[in-house]
C-alpha cells in the first residue's frame, strides 16, 4: 500500500516513482482583507507541498480554493453559479477536491454542503490556517469537513504567506471591527476587533524590507481604531511613526479608517513621518446626518468635513478618497443634495460610489424605506458624474509638478500599445510615463514631470528625469529570474498583486469600505 503527503499524488500504477505534486487555484472575491487571506491561504497550500495551477485554469487543478465575501446581494449566487459549473470538470478528474472558505462560509455554513454536495471544505474566517487538515481529512474520510471557528485560532499574519508582490505588501495590524454600521455584517462573521503586538508588527515590516519590500499597507477593517484592544487611544499614530524609522522603508499607506477615530495626533503623524504617503481613504458613506444616523456612523457632515480640512491644512498636496452609498433606505432627495453638497466641499480625488443593495443579515435589509431602483441608479449617476468633474478638475492640478513614480507591475493595461511604463505616485495616482532608455523593473523609482492629467490617471509624455535602482526592483528581477513556476493565484479583486489603489474595490470588507 502506498503513502503519500496531503500536497503529492501518487498513479497506482507506478507507485514507486516519485509523487506528482496536487496543483491548486484560488479565487478571491471581495475586499483587501479577503487577498490578503488569499495570500495566506496559497502560502498554507504550497507549504504542504501543493503547487500553483498555471495562470488562466479556470478550474483545471486538484485543489479549488474559493475565498468569499458575503456582503453584495447575491453573494451566493455567484458562488453557487460557480461551484455548480466545476461539478463536472470534478467528476471527470478523480481527486479532485473543492473548498469554500470566508465570509460567506462563516455565514452560511452546512448550507453550502447541503446545495453543492461535491464540496469537500468549508471553513470560515477565524481557521484558514486548518485549510490543508481539512482537505487532507476530506480525501482520507472521503465525505465533506465542515469546520467553522467562533473566534480566532491563529493571527493571520503567522500563517505561511506567498505574497503576490516582491517590492509591496500588505501588513495586518488587526481584525474584525467593534462597529455596528446598519448595512455591513462584518463584524458578525469577522467578529470583534483583536489586535497584534506593535513589536510584532514591527517585526513583520522589518523582514519584508529585509526580502526587498519597499511599500507596505497597514490593513485593519478599522485600522485607525488600532489599539482600542491594547489600551491605547494613540497607538495607530505611535505605530505609523515607528514605521518611519524602518531604514529602506520607502512607502507606508494604511486602509481604511473611520471618521470616529481619526484623531489629531493620526493627522500630525501622517505629516510628520516622510514615509506615511500623502495619501488618505476615508469612507463618508453619506452626506446626510439623518441618514449617517440611520447607518449607525457615528459622525456627521461637519465632523467629517472638518477632518478632511485639517489633513489639507497638515498635508497640503494629499490626495483623498473616499466610500459612498446611493439610495439608503430612507434617503430623500434633499438627503441626497446633503451628499451631493459634501462632495462638492470635500473634493476628492476619486470616490467609490455604490447603489444600495441589500446585504442578507444587515439590519438595512429589514428597513422601512427602501428606495426604487429607477430613483436610486439616477442619483447614482448624477454623484458619478459630479466626481467625475472633480477628479478630472483635482488631477489637472498635478500637470507641471515633479513626480517621484515607484513602477508598478501589470497597472498600464496599454503600456505595450504606447509604449510606456506606469506607477504610482506618492499621493498614490497612477501615472502613466515614457518609457526610458535605461532598464526600469517593478519596484525602481523614476522622476517624471506631468504633462497631461486625466480624470483616472496622469501622463508624463516627455523623457524620464532620472531612474533610481532600488532593492525592491533587485528583488523583483530575482524573483523572476527563479526556475519557472506555474504563475498567478486567480485573484479576483484587485487582480494585481501589489497592493492595489487603494480601495480598488469595495473595501474594508464591508462594502463599501469601512465599517
Amino acid at each position: 500500500m502506498s503513502s503519500v503527503e496531503p500536497g503529492g499524488a501518487v498513479d497506482e500504477k507506478h507507485e514507486h516513482e516519485v509523487a506528482v505534486p496536487r496543483s491548486y487555484e484560488v479565487r478571491t472575491y471581495g475586499c483587501q482583507m479577503n487577498v490578503h487571506d488569499s495570500e495566506r491561504l496559497s502560502g498554507l497550500l504550497e507549504d504542504a507541498g501543493y503547487v500553483r495551477a498555471p495562470e488562466g485554469a479556470d478550474g483545471d487543478a486538484d485543489v479549488v480554493v474559493f475565498n468569499t465575501c458575503a456582503v453584495r446581494e447575491n453573494a451566493d449566487n455567484k458562488l453557487y453559479g460557480n461551484l455548480g459549473r466545476l461539478a463536472p470538470m470534478k467528476t471527470k478528474r478523480p481527486g479532485m477536491q473543492i473548498a469554500v472558505g470566508g465570509c460567506l462560509a462563516q455565514k452560511d455554513r452546512d448550507t453550502i454542503v447541503k446545495r453543492a454536495p461535491w464540496v469537500d471544505v468549508v471553513f470560515g474566517t477565524h481557521n484558514i490556517g486548518k485549510l490543508p487538515v481539512l482537505l487532507e481529512r476530506a480525501r482520507i474520510q472521503e465525505e465533506a469537513q465542515v469546520e467553522i471557528a467562533e473566534s480566532l485560532e491563529a493571527f493571520p499574519s503567522t500563517l505561511p504567506t506567498r505574497r503576490e508582490s516582491a517590492y509591496a505588501a500588505w501588513v495586518s495590524i488587526s481584525v474584525g471591527c467593534n462597529n455596528t454600521c446598519t448595512f455591513c455584517i462584518v463584524p458578525a462573521l469577522r467578529g470583534k476587533e483583536e489586535d497584534r503586538r506593535p513589536g510584532d508588527i514591527l517585526a513583520e515590516v522589518e523582514a519584508l524590507v529585509a526580502e526587498g519590500v519597499s511599500e507596505i499597507t497597514l490593513l485593519g477593517q478599522n485600522v485607525n481604531a488600532y489599539g482600542s484592544d491594547l489600551g491605547d487611544r494613540e497607538a495607530f499614530s505611535k505605530l505609523l511613526r515607528a514605521c518611519g524609522t524602518i531604514e529602506g522603508l520607502e512607502r507606508v499607506r494604511f486602509t481604511s479608517p473611520h471618521p470616529r477615530d481619526f484623531t489629531d495626533d493620526v493627522i500630525a503623524a501622517m505629516a510628520e513621518t516622510p514615509n506615511v504617503m500623502p495619501q488618505l481613504h476615508m469612507p463618508m458613506q453619506s452626506g446626510s446626518d439623518p441618514i449617517l444616523k440611520a447607518m449607525r456612523r457615528s459622525y456627521r457632515q461637519e465632523r467629517f468635513l472638518g477632518i478632511i480640512e485639517k489633513v489639507r491644512a497638515a498635508i497640503p498636496h494629499a490626495a483623498i478618497s473616499t466610500d459612498i452609498i446611493v439610495g439608503f433606505p430612507g434617503e430623500t432627495e434633499e438627503d441626497f443634495q446633503q451628499t451631493m453638497h459634501a462632495v462638492r466641499e470635500a473634493r476628492f480625488a476619486n470616490a467609490f460610489t455604490f447603489q444600495y443593495s441589500k446585504r442578507p443579515g444587515t439590519p438595512a435589509a429589514d428597513m422601512d424605506g427602501q428606495i426604487p431602483k429607477d430613483v436610486v441608479q439616477d442619483r447614482y449617476m448624477r454623484l458619478v458624474a459630479l466626481q467625475e468633474e472633480i477628479s478630472w478638475e483635482e488631477n489637472k492640478k498635478q500637470v507641471g509638478r515633479t513626480l517621484e513614480v515607484m513602477v508598478a507591475e501589470g497597472e498600464g493595461r496599454k503600456d505595450g500599445a504606447t509604449h510606456r511604463l506606469s506607477g504610482r505616485a506618492p499621493d498614490n495616482r497612477l501615472v502613466h510615463f515614457t518609457k526610458p532608455e535605461a532598464e526600469v523593473r517593478p519596484g525602481d523609482v523614476v522622476t517624471v514631470d506631468i504633462t497631461y492629467a486625466a480624470p483616472h490617471h496622469l501622463l508624463a509624455e516627455g523623457p524620464t528625469l532620472t531612474v533610481r535602482r532600488t532593492r525592491a526592483g533587485d528583488a523583483w528581477e530575482k524573483r523572476n529570474a527563479a526556475p519557472a513556476q506555474p504563475a498567478g493565484v486567480m485573484l479576483g479583486i484587485p487582480k494585481r498583486g501589489v497592493p492595489a489603489p487603494l480601495p480598488t474595490v469595495a473595501s474594508g470588507c464591508s462594502v463599501p469600505a469601512s465599517s
